[in-house]
């Protein structure tokens, strides 16, 4: 039998399957790859430079977040808004890479001493001492899913491009005709008769059936339904909670105090008048003067610097560092009070300076600062221990304790309630929160965001770290209508008084139609009427005429003709005007008001040479978006 199959194997039949065998296996193993063959697996390529899927899902990420930390509870990611929030992160993406390659192209770079001292400089960045606070720099690249790495080129890239559009922007101005027009637009005014009808003084309506409220209930299901509530567990970690477990030791506060002693100290400041000349001769005769005459009034001492070829200056009051040529500080805070140097040298001159006030420097001993410095340390520590005990409670969630185990066993804060979005209970009181007051609102959030049946996760939110179990959402349901019969009655018959003013405004409306003014029209209606002049489209908030009409009834005004009536809804009813007179303002009246306007314009175009810059720039690039994987990006 062996020996028939050794003989079988030897065919060419044999060695044909066995290829084919060996091939299929091989096929089957890397599927993917065959499939994918040829395939481009970039999400979008910009000049042949690939756009990949996860730098897409990256910066989709963060517009999700950004979006979802504007608006709060509010937010649904459903899919028509990750579609569009899908489009902008890779529409960004490419005018990023766009605009690299034009810095590139033009040799734009910036050092890495600037992209430091730009990081080091903003405020967001800032601990509570004052400085820049690593811990808050690495929350920060937390919270938005970036390495430093990412974060740097991303500034470095702003910067650089920032270079490029200044260049774009500068010398943009705004014509002098277009300014006159806007300004002309800007300052129209118009005159018009005015009718209001709050809904307060509508006639009293006949009393509603009961028939009648119960069909207003049925129809009106969102004025009656009960909010949603929510039943979650939650656990917090804050810097706050931390600190309980934190001690600052004396000689750490010793070391920070003179680690951070110049922001304790505040230099002596000196107020400085200054007079240059050209020559030592003159600057002697100057000194010689002043120093005859001390109390010389500072016009005097203009007139005769003036006078000596030079000129005269106050400087204000300044430390040492103010005067950044080191003989004149010298010669500055060596002299008394109310007197004058002798002639000083500098690159620029001879100097003769008069020292007329001296502000006392302070320092603010250890004692004074000791418990400033505790608190900030220890602020620091904590936020330090929390992101340490962050992962900890991470690793225990994910072993399979529960979110109360967790919590009791780390010291987290934790509550379980039932509350709606506004943090109250079924009962209308205030929920309990294991948060401070401020962090009430980002903490609910949390809990209206979290997904039933999710594992509870510790998350980084403006509350601190955070992590919901939510065991139960209860949709809005409509109350009986036994329950809330006194507020269906009440909202009945409001709805019935705005119906009647919007009646009797549509009344008036169709009679200025019919030929009639609308004074003569509201005279006939029983109603009274107010003709307003000097109105503008904007108006300032100390205009006597700033509250003359409702803000409603401003922009249809000034889009009336003369003669023409117009109706809006109002915030406590209707209102019904007609337009009377527009009068056009003198765009050269004012130059002041003209120039500023120009420069506002001005900005505008800049602004507009940017935009058109940018969208050439794109024009020109050669932008290719795969739709497959861009369909596959929306999805949830």
């Amino acid at each position: 039998m062996l020996t028939a199959l050794r003989r079988l194997s030897s065919t060419w039949v044999a060695k044909a399957l066995f290829v084919l065998l060996v091939a299929s296996f091989a096929i089957w193993g890397i599927g993917d790859t065959v499939r994918n063959l040829g395939r481009d697996t970039a999400l979008a390529r910009v000049n042949g430079q690939a756009i990949e899927m996860e730098e897409a899902q990256a910066a989709l990420r963060r517009e999700v977040q950004r979006l979802s930390r504007t608006v709060g509870s509010r937010f649904e990611n459903d899919p028509r808004v990750r579609r569009v929030l899908a489009e902008q992160a890779v529409d960004q993406l490419v005018l990023d890479r766009v605009l690299r390659e034009e810095t590139a192209r033009l040799g734009v770079a910036v050092p890495d001493a600037a992209l430091r001292e730009f990081v080091f400089s903003l405020p967001g960045f800032r601990g509570p001492a004052g400085g820049f606070s690593r811990t808050v720099f690495e929350s920060f690249l937390r919270s938005n899913g970036l390495t430093e790495a990412e974060f740097l080129s991303l500034v470095r890239a702003d910067l650089s491009r920032q270079q490029v559009s200044t260049a774009v922007r500068s010398g943009a101005a705004a014509p002098s005709v277009l300014a006159q027009r806007l300004l002309r637009w800007r300052d129209q005014q118009r005159a018009a008769t005015v009718v209001s009808l709050p809904v307060s003084a509508a006639p009293e309506p006949p009393a509603p059936t009961e028939a009648a409220l119960r069909r207003f209930h049925e129809n009106n299901p969102q004025l009656f339904s009960s909010p949603e509530y929510r039943d979650a567990a939650v656990a917090v970690l804050t810097a706050e909670i931390m600190g309980r477990e934190v001690e600052v030791p004396e000689a750490d506060i010793a070391a920070a105090y003179e680690q951070r002693r110049a922001s304790f100290e505040t230099p002596e400041r000196r107020t400085v008048e200054q007079v240059l000349v050209g020559d030592e001769a003159a600057a002697r005769r100057v000194f010689e003067e002043l120093s005859a005459e001390p109390e010389m009034p500072f016009a005097a001492l203009a007139a005769r610097a003036e006078a000596a070829g030079g000129q005269a200056t106050q400087l204000g009051a300044l430390d040492r560092a103010g005067l950044p040529v080191p003989e004149l500080a010298e010669a500055a805070f060596s002299a008394a009070p109310g007197s004058v140097s002798a002639p000083v040298r500098s690159p620029f001159g001879w100097h003769v300076l008069r020292v007329t006030g001296i502000e006392p420097g302070q320092s603010r001993p250890l004692e004074s600062v000791r418990d400033e410095l505790r608190a900030a340390l220890a602020q620091e520590r904590a936020a330090d221990l929390a992101f340490e005990r962050a992962n900890q409670v991470e690793d225990a969630l994910a072993g399979g304790s529960t979110l109360e185990e967790a919590a009791k066993r780390f010291g987290l804060g934790y509550a379980a309630i039932r509350t709606d979005a506004s943090g109250n209970d079924p009962d209308g009181k205030r929920v309990e929160l294991p948060v401070i007051e401020d962090a009430r609102g980002p903490l609910l959030r949390a809990v209206f965001e979290a997904e039933a049946g999710a594992a509870p996760r510790l998350k980084e939110t403006e509350a601190g770290f955070a992590a919901v179990e939510l065991r139960e959402a209860a949709p809005p349901a409509l109350r009986p209508f036994e329950a809330v019969e006194a507020e269906v009655r009440t909202a009945f018959l409001a709805d019935a008084r705005r119906r009647a003013q919007e009646e009797r405004a549509a009344a008036l409306l169709a009679a200025t139609r019919s030929g009639k003014s609308l004074a003569d029209a509201a005279r006939d209606a029983g109603l009274g009427s107010r003709e307003v002049g000097a109105l503008l489209r904007s108006p300032q908030a100390e205009s006597p005429t700033g509250g003359a009409v409702p803000p409603e009834l401003l922009a249809p005004l000034f889009e009336l003709k003369t003669g023409e009536a117009t109706m809006v809804p109002t915030r406590d009813g209707f209102a019904v005007a007609q337009l009377l007179e527009i009068t056009e303002p003198d765009a050269t009246a004012d130059p002041d008001a003209l120039k500023r306007l120009r420069d506002e314009a001005g900005r505008e175009v800049a602004a507009d040479l940017e935009a058109q810059f940018v969208a050439a720039l794109r024009a020109r690039a050669d932008v290719r978006v795969n739709p497959r994987l861009m369909d596959s990006l929306s999805q949830p």
